[in-house]
């Protein structure tokens, strides 16, 4: 309710009627109605159209003006489904296994590169994590990120890199890239890929090959813009439901399609 309230007095500044409205979003005026009661949720592609009419960014027109209310927003999304095959699991459940082969073919693929250290490995995760919960709506490695100051960090990364290092699965070491110091790993053995999917290898791979060139300061930029990272604060844990509040940049899923 307080979302369609918010629209509605957005379309009554404007002098818009609700016809004119619902004709701009593609939708009859009873289901523009049932958006403006809070009765039925936005689509992606319906929250772009509505943000370009009243001349907001994306992320304003969701947010409010105000992140928290936007997860709550999120959050009241699940509340109401109505069965459980509805329901998304979107809290963040590891898979341990998954999350160490994942790390293993990442470092194998692009881990010598000499771009590739410890917050540029972050991102890659965070991306290959949340485009894959976009695009699929299912959790590739369960990974909990958290809204830090280079970008989103999953929680869980030193406590499983240091068991790996304990069992010879990998070395960490310390170099130099231009005038910074930089923490990089070594991958001591070879991935096992039978924990891991041919979708989700492709889908990997296509993460790499679009971003493991950008530097850490430009992964950090681009997750910086993403408004899973924008509209947490600092040390909150980042939803995975956000990402179907993306904007076009940053999204990695053709919701007209769906429509």
């Amino acid at each position: 309710m307080i979302f369609g309230a918010y629209l509605k007095n957005l379309r009554e500044k404007a002098n818009f009627s609700q016809d004119f409205v619902s004709q701009k979003i593609n939708v009859s005026r009873p289901t523009y109605i049932l958006i403006e009661t809070g009765e039925r949720e936005l689509t992606v592609s319906e929250a772009q159209k509505l943000s370009e009419l009243f001349g907001l960014p994306l992320e304003k027109f969701l947010t409010l003006g105000e992140p928290s209310v936007h997860r709550q927003i999120l959050k009241d999304k699940r509340k109401h489904a109505t069965s459980e095959s509805e329901i998304r699991i979107s809290v963040p459940r590891l898979k341990e296994s998954k999350f160490k082969s994942v790390l293993l073919y990442v470092l194998q693929k692009v881990g010598a590169k000499p771009n590739i250290g410890e917050t540029a490995l972050y991102k890659l995760l965070y991306f290959i994590d949340f485009d894959f919960y976009e695009k699929f709506e299912e959790q590739l490695t369960g990974s909990t990120y958290i809204h830090n100051h280079f970008g989103p960090t999953p929680t869980e990364f030193q406590t499983i890199v240091k068991k790996m290092e304990k069992h010879g699965e990998l070395e960490r070491v310390r170099s130099s890239y231009f005038q910074y110091e930089q923490k990089k790993y070594l991958p001591r053995r070879e991935a096992d890929l039978r924990v891991l999917s041919a979708r989700e290898l492709a889908h990997i791979d296509e993460v790499l090959n679009r971003l493991s060139d950008k530097s850490a300061m430009e992964l950090s930029n681009y997750s910086h813009s993403d408004i899973p990272w924008k509209i947490h604060k600092p040390g909150e844990v980042i939803d995975y439901e956000s990402v179907f509040y993306r904007d076009q940049e940053h999204s990695v899923r053709n919701y007209d399609d769906e429509l």
